[in-house]
């Protein structure tokens, strides 16, 4: 039997309700309240059912970060179409593909992104509605003159559970994303337990900051604040502008922000810091990876105890486990730190160390990371051999490495794809990057396993330096003399001035070793007598 749940985009609705007046959307050009934002989505949401888009057709939304891509997220969820927003950065074929892959019928596309919508068109035959952000060609709607048009209250349409809502596209490791499938039913869990486990007592006075791409974590996020109805604040610089984002701290008295670890890092490093009041923040929340202990002290002496840590999937929205601000701590030794582990596992959510058999492993034996919960995806789109990898033995498997302790609290080791093994030994690149980042000349580190026909792997460390340090790479290599066993040194260190990284922030490691690949080729020709 169908199990008829609570449409997401009525959150929107209630918060307009109860808050018509306040601030919904802030940027520094103008300020939207929710009244005014709800009476967009709906007139939007009209103006696209009167041209036949209702439940189950995909919305494609080629956007930055501005009020019509949060509001696009409404609009698909009223409709019960299901939002599917890109990556801006993304190349012309790469939006292409996700057209067709998810059989976009309406794609919503911002200024200077033309030619992104023709090479949309030519490759998927499902795409009828172009709606333009900005100036429409001919054939295009205007977005803005739907959203300003005169609408009664819209009623959201009726969903299930499982009914789809957005298609959380997994960056992955290799070869094209994936569409996750978030439904209603589970997004009603996720905003429950984000609100219980990461911000509690937020609401309607609080503001929040976005320094991510909505159309990911910070989108999730951002549902997370609409629910409680606090404003999104968004900069004027498409590009990470500490300087900025401390004086709207400051401005704006923000008090939540969605990040990751490379974002906390560049903020707490910058000078404009020490310059802005940041005392109203109460939780700076970083995910997408661990975050190296070394910038992970520096951030809390800059802030204070306002870190929170979690480790999530896009395919479980975010929701595995929890570090909350009161287990961050400066201190190694101080009763309550819990340094090196990403949190314990989230209200509602079951955690489990598993080998290739799907057999849970002991405290400290080191598997791969499974859960299960009702922020688990309903799975991949039309892809069952995706599905019937990650959802085995009764658990969803991510991929990632890891062990629990006796009290469940999580120690992540690294990506499966990342671990190498060099003379029979399994090495994680993760520890080797930890040891290396607290010499004080290390900036950033990437460590990689590349191919040798003695060792069968050797460890290359890609390291980026702090401005003016060039320690000499055997100076590097000597400082993890008892900090790692032997086996886990790399043999080889090459410097570089930056590391690719996501439009998230985060190193792409596969980036990192396409790179890599042609010096260590070199490399190897002109030293292997040496190796």
């Amino acid at each position: 039997m169908l199990t008829t749940v609570m449409n997401l985009g009525n959150l929107l609705t209630q918060v307009a309700r109860r808050h018509p007046t306040e601030p919904g959307f802030i940027t520094p050009a103008q300020t939207w309240t929710w009244s005014e934002i709800n009476r967009r989505v709906d007139a939007v949401c009209a103006a696209l059912r009167e041209r036949g888009v209702g439940k189950g057709d995909k919305i494609l939304v080629h956007s930055r970060n501005n009020l019509p891509l949060f509001e696009s997220a409404y609009v698909a969820f009223k409709l019960g179409a299901v939002w599917v927003p890109t990556n801006y950065r993304i190349a012309p074929p790469e939006a292409a593909y996700l057209a067709k892959s998810s059989g976009a019928r309406v794609m919503i596309y911002d200024a200077g992104f033309e030619e992104y919508v023709d090479v949309v068109r030519a490759a998927s035959p499902a795409l009828e509605i172009v709606v333009a952000l900005e100036r429409a060609r001919a054939g295009e709607l205007a977005y803005e003159s739907l959203a300003s048009a005169a609408q009664e209250p819209f009623d959201a349409e009726e969903v299930g559970r499982d009914d789809p809502l957005w298609f959380f596209y997994t960056s992955g490791t290799t070869g094209h994303p994936k569409a996750g499938t978030l439904t209603h039913g589970q997004m009603a869990f996720v905003v429950t337990n984000h609100l219980a486990d990461l911000m509690p007592g937020i609401d309607y006075r609080s503001r929040s900051l976005v320094v991510a791409p909505l159309s990911h974590g910070a989108g999730i996020h951002a549902i997370v604040n609409t629910a409680r109805g606090a404003a999104s604040i968004v900069p004027a610089s498409e590009r990470l502008d500490p300087e900025e984002v401390w004086s709207l701290v400051q401005q704006h008295r923000v008090d939540n922000m969605f990040t990751v670890p490379t974002i906390v890092k560049m903020l707490t490093e910058h000078e404009a810091v020490d310059r802005y009041d940041h005392s109203s923040l109460r939780f700076v929340i970083y995910a997408g990876a661990p975050m190296y202990r070394a910038d992970q002290k520096h951030a809390l002496k800059k802030l204070g105890r306002v870190l929170v840590q979690y480790y999530g999937l896009g395919e479980v929205t975010g929701n595995i486990t929890v570090l909350p601000p009161w287990m961050h701590e400066e201190d190694d030794d101080a009763p309550n730190c819990r340094a090196g582990t990403c949190g314990f596992p989230r209200t509602g959510i079951e955690v489990a160390i598993c080998d290739e058999d799907g057999k849970r492993l002991q405290p400290f034996e080191t598997g791969e990371i499974c859960v299960r919960g009702p922020a688990v995806m309903i799975g991949y789109d039309n892809n069952p051999e995706a599905n019937a990898k990650a959802f085995r033995h009764g658990w969803f498997h991510t991929g990632d490495l890891g062990h629990v302790d006796r009290e469940g609290f999580l120690f992540i080791t690294g990506r499966s794809s990342d671990m190498y093994i060099s003379g029979g030994s399994n090495v994680y690149p993760r520890e080797v990057e930890e040891a290396l980042l607290t010499h004080d000349s290390v900036h950033e580190v990437a460590v990689l396993g590349m191919p040798d026909p003695k060792w069968g792997e050797l460890g290359v460390a890609v390291v980026v330096c702090k401005p003016g340090n060039r320690p000499l790479a055997e100076d590097l290599i000597r400082h993890l003399e008892g900090r790692l066993a032997r086996y886990k040194w790399p043999r080889h260190v090459v410097f570089w001035d930056a590391l690719p990284k996501s439009a998230y922030g985060k190193i792409t490691k596969k980036d990192v070793r396409s790179l890599l690949s042609k010096e260590w080729e070199k490399y190897c020709d002109d030293h292997r007598a040496s190796v």
